[in-house]
């Protein structure tokens, strides 16, 4: 109570000591330039004495104090906060049925009820409030119009949105309206408004449109430009981004497709509180330079007057002002706990949190006239460090959900507002003298005079030097048609003399070839002579060979006579060698008898030797087998005492699911199987069921958690994996259900991946034909596939092709939905996508289906639309082109004939998909083939998300293909 009277008490001091405050101007001039800085006259505290300038002239006073509407000038520093509550949507509707609305808007007071609880609440006053009808154009008027009309008038602004995750920043701000025009936002009206009030050739628009990811600057317009630097002028402490591409506007339409451009370039990813959720803060930066035709005659006149002295103009010098407009689109807000990120966008919500939390200190100091402001912890508080304490006018639009499950961020956001309501900013009006407008204008006309006279001087030069070269082009032509001549006679007489000499030297050759021709004449008939001789020879040598071939051919019949005759004696020869070996056999039998006979002596005692050291080591064995027989008997025990308290729990939840009506069962992307197993009962109605919260069922559990870890810790994980290829089933069966519970923990997944529990999972898959086993085994692959490293290991080592296997020869519903989460786990990695379609993966999910099971069909629906936002990913960032994979399989096909089945879980993420695939131009041609525009049509029209709604109709609208068979239709 005492901190609410004192609260009031401020409020109302304040409030005397703003009503009596009058804004005053002070001015200084220069040569070239000129700055009027707007001060507030100091704020007075309770005890009626004013404060210091210095604190005055930064921030000031409590919010409360303030009854004048938005538009009002009392206070014209003085950051201006709305706040905008967003419409239910139907996850608001569904998951708050129970509880009554936390926030109480009175527009007509200006202020806002929080409730703490059912008895009570808390009020708070801003200077405009939003309800959930409000419209696109009453926002832009009230909350950013004033800031454009001071940016047209020469001053810095800044309109900024804040709030939680999916409450409507980017709907306030940054909506295009193409459908709708009613529906723009922030941005489009405000470039509408600017571009109407300047004029091209004395005016220019200039904008950038820039992103903050996870700490690093990116230009929207030119998105291979990354990690711009922040540059501060020690002198005026302005704050650039070289390397940030400037776009002069030309109109609304040139504008509008920057802004898509850049929308497009934006990273947003699919939450559970947001399907497009952004990941970055975005700043659309607009620099405009007007210029002011003024003049004042009288300088020490305008000085006695107070009037601006640092106008002189009386020559006729153009004034130009320069301003800067930041529309600032900052990033939700959100808790890990309910946004469910992981992997890369736990990342991306860890740098958008750390740099809110970083504006938020600012924000503090700023409110707490802190001497020392922290704007260099964030790269978000040095960019906006003219907007909160600076010299911009700024205006908040801060943006609320009415659902009562985000209590504490709704407070959080509205608080935020509060402390920004009691900053002062010193508004600064930038106007310079036009030196180089009238500079440039000088040059052009000494330029042009230049010009002019170089001109008459050249024309008058051209004149003599055409002439003089006319004249010397005469006489050089008459000096060569001469030379010509002469040259031309002169070679013609050399060809005379040539083709003389040419006709003497082809006659004596003609006489040369014809005293050939006699020569080859009388060769010729010689040769004729000489081939009859040799035909005659030939005949004869003819003769001569037939008579010695007849001589050869009678001496081989004597040789072959010959020979048979030798064969005989050789077999007589063979024959009594035969007999005299068989003599002398009898004694070498003996001798090779006795050699045998020590060699097999000396054989026994080796072997004696052997069956000794044999004995020894067998009774080792034997104490070895006793000792893994105790340690294997000990095992058994726990493992069962593990197995009892199991079936103790599953007792538990059929009890609970029979006493409470089940809600439905949204499998979500990557969730933990094993822990689902373990906890599914508690998370499925903890929020309603209070009362429960000390029942056995969760005692059972932490004791079931606490017994795998105690005999993890006293066994040993390598023992534990090298039980999974025991012969004894039972043993395999309770050791993988250890290993299933470990991999549910995301601390012991890599221990058991490096100590090869993943290649034993597999093993289990390729070999053992037990159902226990597969399921049990396909759950714990199915936890590793969670895990990116662990994903890229389990493909590399033919996980998909050992999964897919699986379910081929397994009918047991539970593990075909263990092997179905597995591989909808594994679509979720963008990398992996063609491999797992080579690897027969989206086929084992379309040939699960058989089962007719809803999980196991939920889990088939949930891995296509993990593959199609993947590919979609892909083809925005551009780095994947075609028709979408999952097409060649037939998933297209079973998509849309299942596009309205009973199961909530399975129709949304069937509608996800079939919306994601239609994101990819080369994939229209099938949809519509397919029936699918007939689907997309009622899914924008009856999902039962919103989100989903909105994506199917910016599907139709956007993809020209669809659009264009919808005209037909």
């Amino acid at each position: 109570m005492a901190s609410k009277s004192s609260r009031q008490s401020y409020s109302h001091n304040h409030n005397n000591g703003s009503s009596s405050s009058s804004s005053t101007s002070s001015s200084s001039s220069a040569p070239a330039s000129r700055t009027t800085v707007g001060h507030a006259q100091p704020a007075h505290n309770s005890s009626g004495r004013p404060k210091p300038p210095s604190a005055t002239s930064r921030r000031s006073v409590t919010p409360n104090s303030r009854t004048q509407s938005f538009h009002s000038d009392q206070e014209p520093r003085r950051v201006r906060v709305a706040i905008r509550l967003r419409p239910r949507n139907a996850e608001d509707l569904l998951s708050d049925a129970d509880f009554s609305d936390c926030v109480e808007l009175q527009p007509e007071l200006k202020r806002l009820k929080l409730s703490k609880n059912n008895w009570s609440s808390e009020s708070y006053r801003f200077d405009e409030v939003f309800t959930e009808t409000a419209s696109q154009k009453r926002v832009y008027e009230v909350v950013a119009k004033p800031v454009v009309e001071s940016v047209l008038n020469g001053y810095n602004g800044t309109v900024m949105a804040y709030g939680q995750t999916g409450t409507g920043k980017t709907y306030t701000v940054g909506r295009l309206g193409k459908e709708d025009a009613s529906e723009r936002g922030i941005m489009v009206r405000a470039l509408e408004d600017i571009i109407a009030s300047t004029s091209p050739p004395s005016d220019s628009v200039e904008v950038s449109y820039l992103q903050l990811y996870m700490e690093s600057i990116q230009d929207l317009l030119a998105p291979e430009k990354t990690n711009i630097p922040i540059n501060e002028d020690p002198k005026t402490g302005e704050v650039s981004l070289p390397g940030a591409t400037v776009v002069r506007v030309q109109d609304l339409d040139h504008f509008l497709q920057l802004l898509q451009v850049g929308e497009a370039n934006r990273h947003a990813a699919n939450t559970k509180m947001n399907t497009e959720s952004s990941r970055s803060h975005a700043i659309l930066m607009v620099h405009i330079r007007r210029s002011i035709h003024e003049k004042v005659n009288d300088e020490i006149n305008s000085q006695e007057k107070g009037t601006k002295s640092d106008l002189f103009d009386g020559n006729g010098i153009p004034i130009v002002r320069k301003s800067k407009l930041l529309i600032v689109d900052l990033a939700g807000s959100e808790r890990i706990d309910k946004s469910g990120s992981e992997g890369l966008l736990l990342e991306e919500a860890k740098f958008i949190n750390l740099s809110l939390s970083s504006l938020g200190k600012c924000i503090n100091a700023l409110a707490e006239n802190s001497s020392h402001i922290p704007t260099r912890d964030s790269k978000l508080t040095r960019l906006l460090r003219d907007s909160f304490g600076g010299s911009a006018r700024t205006s908040l639009i801060v943006t609320i959900g009415p659902s009562a499950r985000h209590h504490a961020e709704t407070a959080s956001t509205i608080m935020f507002g509060q402390r920004a309501m009691k900053i002062v900013n010193m508004v600064k009006l930038k106007e310079e003298f036009d030196y180089e407008s009238l500079s440039r204008k000088l040059e052009g006309q000494v330029d042009y005079l230049t010009a002019e006279i170089e001109r008459q001087q050249k024309l008058r030069d051209d004149g003599k030097y055409k002439l003089e070269k006319q004249l010397r082009e005469c006489h050089d032509s008459f000096a060569e048609a001469r030379k010509v001549l002469v040259t031309r006679s002169e070679i013609l007489e050399k060809e005379n003399i040539h083709l003389e000499s040419e006709m003497k030297g082809i006659l004596s050759e003609l006489n040369h070839q014809k005293d050939l021709n006699n020569l080859m004449q009388d060769k010729v008939a010689k040769l004729e002579m000489s081939l009859k001789h040799s035909e005659k020879v030939l005949a004869d040598t003819t003769q001569m060979y037939e008579k010695k071939m007849a001589e050869l051919i009678k001496q081989i019949e004597d040789e072959r006579a010959h020979s048979e005759s030798a064969e005989e004696q050789l077999a007589l020869m063979k024959k009594l060698l035969s007999e005299h070996q068989k003599s002398i056999q009898g004694q070498k039998q003996i001798d090779e008898l006795a050699l045998k006979l020590q060699e097999m002596y000396q054989l026994h005692e080796n072997t004696l030797s052997e069956l000794q050291s044999l004995k020894s080591e067998n009774k080792d064995l034997l104490l070895q087998k006793a000792k893994l027989n105790e340690e294997l008997h000990s095992m058994r025990q726990r493992l069962l005492e593990q197995e009892k308290q199991r079936k103790g729990i599953e007792n538990e939840l059929i009890k609970l699911k029979r006493a409470v009506p089940e809600n439905e069962n949204d499998f979500e992307d990557k969730k933990s199987y094993m822990k689902e197993e373990l906890s599914k009962g508690s998370s499925e109605f903890g929020n309603r069921m209070g009362s429960y919260r000390s029942n056995p069922l969760r005692e059972n559990i932490s004791g079931q958690r606490a017994t795998i870890a105690k005999i993890c810790e006293e066994v040993g994980l390598q023992k534990i994996l090298e039980l999974l290829t025991s012969e004894d089933s039972d043993v395999q069966v309770h050791a993988v259900k250890v290993v299933a519970n470990l991999a549910a923990e995301d601390i012991n997944q890599k221990r058991i991946v490096e100590e090869g529990g993943l290649d034993a999972l597999l093993m289990l898959l390729r070999s053992s034909e037990n159902t226990t086993i597969l399921r049990v085994a396909s759950g714990a692959i199915a936890n590793l596939a969670m895990n990116e490293m662990n994903q890229a290991l389990i493909m590399d080592k033919g996980g998909a092709l050992l999964l897919a296997k699986t379910a081929s020869k397994t009918e047991d519903p539970q593990t075909l939905r263990m092997v179905a989460g597995a591989l909808a786990n594994l679509c979720g990695n963008e990398k992996l996508l063609t491999v797992l379609k080579e690897d027969g993966g989206i086929k084992a999910l379309l040939g699960m289906v058989r089962s007719g099971s809803s999980d196991v069909i939920a889990q088939v629906a949930r891995g296509l639309a993990n593959f199609a936002k993947c590919e979609s990913r892909g083809v925005i960032q551009g780095h994947r082109i075609g028709r979408s994979l999952l097409i060649d399989d037939g998933a297209l096909t079973w998509l849309i004939a299942n596009s309205n089945t009973n199961s909530a879980s399975t129709r949304r993420h069937v509608e996800l998909a079939l919306c994601l695939l239609a994101q990819n131009e080369e994939n229209a041609k099938d949809i519509i083939s397919g029936g699918g525009i007939k689907v997309l049509i009622q899914i924008s029209a009856e999902s039962s998300r919103e989100d989903i709604r909105n994506l199917a109709k910016k599907m139709l609208r956007l993809n020209p293909s669809l659009q264009a068979d919808m005209h037909a239709r």
